[in-house]
């Protein structure tokens, strides 16, 4: 599939995932908003790191399929099994983060901080500042993983 054809592909899975957005889905997989756009215009070669980054994102869909489409992988070639690295979030980061995020969304929420010149947020803003708010643990904490795992635990 040529490169216009893989961005309405694209397209149609982020819509289908539930971003109304190109601007969301970048936010939440940590892709630019740029490499999104130009990616559903066909007008950007997607690189396998930036599959592997959107799939997670996209239902029903993994980057292998999404590799495949773009012509990374042959349908009969078996997906590349790369080691994962050590800053990887894991289960217990994942599960500490949402711990996190609850805990300060519900501090948040219950001293009215989320307003603005007394006036509360609307819920979209809210859901928006959520997202952000989420994104910002797991940078950080995978971030720190970088930072701070010592050398003899690195692959």
């Amino acid at each position: 599939m040529n490169l216009k054809e893989f961005g309405i592909y694209f397209a149609k899975l982020r819509e289908q995932s539930g971003y109304r957005s190109q601007r969301e889905l970048a936010f939440k997989s940590g892709i630019s908003h740029s490499t999104v756009n130009r990616i559903e215009s066909g007008k950007h070669k997607v690189t396998p790191e930036n599959l592997k980054a959107l799939a997670p994102y996209l239902k029903d869909v993994d980057s292998d399929e999404l590799m495949r489409a773009v012509g990374y992988l042959s349908e009969a070639e078996p997906a590349i099994e790369s080691e994962p690295k050590y800053y990887v979030l894991s289960k217990k980061d994942e599960k500490d983060i949402g711990k996190d995020f609850d805990r300060l969304l519900a501090d948040l929420e219950s001293n009215q901080a989320l307003a603005f010149n007394g006036e509360p947020m609307d819920e979209e803003t809210k859901r928006l500042f959520a997202i952000s708010l989420e994104n910002s643990l797991r940078l950080a904490r995978e971030l720190s993983k970088q930072k701070f795992t010592p050398n003899k635990f690195r692959n």
